[in-house]
């Protein structure tokens, strides 16, 4: 009998271990003022030729414990897991550019990964959202006479979908309230440095990392899903948002999960099927079998400081 149930218990175990998708460890994507940045790489069993850049990050620091593929494989989507430089040693500022540099790699490794670099969706949480949504609204062509050929490619991305994401540090909670390393972010003074050190300062800074006023009409389809009672990062912040984005033409989908806060909510795991879901749509041309459609004419009439 023990001989008869080995073999079974080994077709099993190797069962399992095929639905596991290949993971490539500590890839560099770049290296500055001494520190390697990495991401892991995961390789689903059956690729759908489209890749998701998820981004490791909360409070804009990145550690290589947060890495999983957020089940983004198991859709056939290979899976770059970005780690980046950390604040307080760096700034925000120097951490968006660690994620153009991020997409920049993978764009230029496209063909060795098995993905169409035209097919990049991008995923975070909080500052991951953050970041996510400046690659959305921010990201760009290389330039063209760097000497690095990864800096030569394009950082845009063909899709979003994030979690409660920081879209406006000049209006944080309520109009005016500016959050750039002060009042409800005071903690997180190092993060932005020295330019936040003035009012002036502060103005530049947070207009230059606040998402809301780089909305343009050549930007990727967005998805974000925000709790109502999020005591952390104002629901208002997707909502204006969003409502910037019907107002320049672009799509951009919220949804508002009731009573819920930052993050941890029982329909999460729901949430990221919905992703899933609009990755289908814009990369690959898969239609959900319930479309996304949001209301816009409910969104709170919040005043927008303009450029």
């Amino acid at each position: 009998m023990k001989h008869l149930l080995s073999p079974c218990l080994a077709l099993i175990a190797l069962s399992l271990s095929a639905q596991e998708p290949e993971r490539i460890r500590d890839v560099i994507y770049t290296k500055h003022d001494g520190v390697a940045l990495t991401m892991d790489i995961f390789k689903p069993e059956k690729p759908n030729g489209a890749g998701i850049v998820k981004i490791v990050s909360g409070g804009w620091k990145s550690n290589h414990k947060g890495i999983n593929d957020g089940g983004w494989p198991k859709a056939g989507y290979t899976t770059f897991v970005v780690v980046h430089g950390t604040q307080p040693r760096f700034q925000v500022e120097e951490i968006v550019a660690d994620l153009n540099r991020a997409v920049r790699f993978v764009r230029a490794n496209a063909a060795a990964y098995g993905v169409d670099p035209q097919k990049l969706g991008v995923t975070g949480s909080s500052a991951g959202g953050h970041l996510s949504l400046m690659l959305a609204t921010r990201g760009g062509p290389g330039d063209p006479k760097a000497n690095d050929p990864i800096d030569r490619e394009s950082s845009a991305v063909n899709a979003v979908a994030c979690f409660y994401p920081p879209t406006d540090y000049l209006n944080w909670f309520e109009p005016g309230d500016n959050a750039v390393g002060i009042g409800k972010l005071e903690a997180y003074a190092a993060a932005f440095g020295p330019k936040a050190a003035t009012p002036e300062g502060r103005e530049a800074l947070g207009r230059e990392l606040s998402s809301i006023y780089w909305v343009h009409k050549e930007q990727p389809p967005i998805f974000i899903v925000h709790g109502d009672a999020d005591p952390q990062v104002s629901l208002t912040q997707s909502q204006r948002f969003l409502k910037r984005c019907h107002e320049v033409g672009v799509v951009c989908e919220l949804v508002i999960r009731e009573g819920a806060g930052h993050g941890g909510w029982q329909e999460m795991a729901q949430d990221t099927e919905r992703m899933v879901e609009w990755f289908d749509l814009q990369l690959l041309g898969k239609q959900p079998a319930k479309p996304f459609t949001f209301d816009v004419s409910s969104l709170p009439s919040t005043p927008v400081k303009k450029k």
